[in-house]
């Protein structure tokens, strides 16, 4: 007989037990396997084998969940709080933006840094983009960055002309090039002109198109390397010089030694040297930087500020557009979180949206009421329906299950379409309820459009989700019991509320929560006979993801509804229990 402390007494042999055994034997002699080796460590391996065969099993399943599940989820959180495009788009902006009070227009330094930042993502063409983001916060801000995009490589043209007329020198890309690029960048690109050059030939002197082909010269200009001397003697220069180069590189597929420089990177220049900047230059260069130093004392300034607010938009001096820069300047931002709830990030803080603006929390509470309403309205409908199924012969249960199906077999669209046909004023119900004189033929009822429709045709597509698990409970529960209950006195209603019900509620939990969780995600129903007052969360949702492109609101919107389904679904669990759930 087995000890009672003893775990196999109980669980039997285990590989566990086995290489505790195992372990007992080791102290007392070694034990070993067939082929010589310690049966414990034997026995771990075939245990790591069992558990890698048992993984390698479920992991299809695994990665599929990850890859269509877990992944989304994960994308969709993030996106409710990304907002890089801002700080990537306007780094130089958004850094000085740092010292602005939030008191009208900021100062000139901020506009020079808008001017360069603007004149890249131009030509990247981001600015479209990025006026899209912020135009989500405040209205009018998109045509803005258009506009200006149309009109920010005007600006630093004074200063260049200026320049170009001190020494016609800074006209020539190869004083830039003596300026900004690195000597090993100069001979790289030299051998690769070279090596072009050889190429070209060769395939001007091919005899027939299959060696032109095959001489074809591919290798690209070596990518563009700034000098030291240049980062440390002019930075802001060199700063907009190496994004001129790449952009030149990459998206022009020209070369910067061969193309003239941004009218804005003659602006930067003269700031550069306005400080006093330009030191460590030898020969030539030196003898061009000093000179060019002493002149730009004498140069008109032009003020970018000026510029931006009177001749590209004048909203430029809003303190609106400013305020909504400086707010979604963080790479991560609450602002959809809070457009979520109907508040709004601004500069000076968290405000609320404008009343006219406040729809989401009205959206959610008519979503949860709603849900709610077409689940109960489902177990009202449902159970006597499941309780005739469950009481009649098998036969006859089978043929009108069959009916409870069809609908499953019926597009959902021809269906929602057969409820805008059935609804309208002029509908079949309306003629049916003025035909029968339940109501005057010019006081017909508003039955869709609104949340009525609404409630009426979801309850239709859902309610099988609330029969068949109801079906499947009230079928395991024996007849006899509430038999037994009537033999011992109960009336029909105590037999049924206190012998049959209770049994029933798992099918009630479980077709609740199919039920409840499928509407509150239903949009396609919704946006066909809702009208304005009877659309979900979801609708907006769509809308932001189709329409709008607001991605990260959408995002956010989904965030909260997923949290809100949780939330209920552990209130649930609390007040129910998910143990008392169950399909049959």
């Amino acid at each position: 007989m087995a000890n009672a402390t003893d775990p196999d007494s109980y669980t039997g042999a285990t590989p566990d037990n086995a290489i505790r055994d195992a372990d007992r034997a080791e102290k007392t002699g070694q034990m070993l396997a067939a082929d010589g080796t310690p049966l414990k460590t034997s026995l771990a391996r075939s245990l790591r084998a069992q558990k890698l065969r048992a993984l390698m099993l479920i992991a299809p399943l695994l990665i599929f969940i990850l890859v269509t599940f877990i992944a989304p989820i994960a994308d969709m959180l993030f996106r409710s709080v990304e907002n890089q495009i801002v700080s990537e788009t306007l780094p130089r902006t958004v850094q000085a933006l740092d010292s602005w009070d939030g008191e009208g227009a900021p100062d000139e330094e901020t506009f020079r840094a808008l001017a360069a930042d603007l004149t890249i993502a131009t030509e990247l063409k981001n600015h479209t983009r990025l006026g899209s983001r912020l135009n989500y916060e405040t209205t009018g801000i998109s045509s803005l960055f258009r506009q200006t995009g149309r009109d920010v490589d005007e600006i630093g043209e004074g200063y260049m002309e200026q320049f170009i007329e001190l020494d016609e020198a800074w006209e020539d890309p190869a004083t830039w090039m003596t300026l900004m690029a690195a000597d090993s960048w100069i001979e790289n690109r030299a051998q690769w002109a070279s090596d072009k050059a050889e190429a070209e030939a060769a395939q001007d002197a091919a005899t027939t198109a299959a060696e032109a082909i095959a001489l074809e010269f591919t290798d690209p200009e070596p990518p563009f390397r700034l000098n030291d001397i240049a980062s440390d003697a002019l930075p802001r220069t060199a700063s907009i010089f190496r994004q001129f180069a790449r952009i030149t590189q990459t998206e022009n597929e020209d070369s910067p030694a061969e193309e003239e420089p941004w009218a804005i990177i003659y602006q930067a220049l003269y700031e550069d040297l306005s400080a006093g900047r330009g030191d460590g230059y030898e020969g030539q260069a030196a003898t061009l930087i000093d000179e060019a130093r002493s002149a730009v004392v004498g140069f008109e300034d032009q003020s970018i500020k000026d510029y931006f607010i009177n001749e590209i938009d004048e909203d430029w001096g809003s303190t609106e557009v400013w305020g909504t820069i400086k707010a979604f300047s963080s790479p991560y931002t609450a602002g959809y979180f809070l457009a979520s709830a109907d508040l709004q990030l601004t500069a000076q803080g968290i405000e609320k949206q404008p009343e006219d603006q406040q729809i989401y929390a009205l959206l959610f509470k008519r979503t949860m009421f709603m849900s709610l309403t077409i689940m109960f309205s489902c177990i009202l409908l449902g159970y006597p329906i499941a309780f005739l199924l469950s009481n009649l012969p098998m036969r006859t249960s089978n043929m009108l299950l069959i009916l409870v199906l069809l609908p499953f077999w019926t597009s959902l669209l021809v269906r929602t379409s057969a409820w805008k046909v059935l609804l309208q004023q002029q509908g079949v119900i309306n003629d049916i309820l003025v035909w029968i004189g339940l109501v005057a033929d010019n006081d017909r009822l508003q039955l869709i459009n609104n949340q009525t429709g609404t409630i009426i045709a979801m309850t239709h597509i859902l309610l099988p989700f609330m029969i068949l698990p109801l079906y499947s409970v009230m079928k395991t529960i024996p007849p006899y019991y509430v038999r037994a209950a009537k033999s011992l006195g109960a009336t029909n209603w105590t037999a049924f509320w206190r012998v049959y019900f209770p049994q029933s509620v798992p099918g009630i939990g479980a077709g609740s929560i199919l039920v409840f969780i499928l509407s509150i995600g239903y949009y396609i129903t919704p946006e066909l006979v809702g009208g304005t007052t009877g659309t979900f969360i979801s609708n907006r949702i769509a809308y932001h993801i189709s329409s709008s492109l607001n991605w990260g609101l959408a995002a956010a919107l989904g965030s909260i509804l997923l949290a809100l389904v949780l939330v209920l679904y552990y209130l649930y669990d609390r007040i129910v229990g998910i143990d008392n759930v169950s399909l049959g």
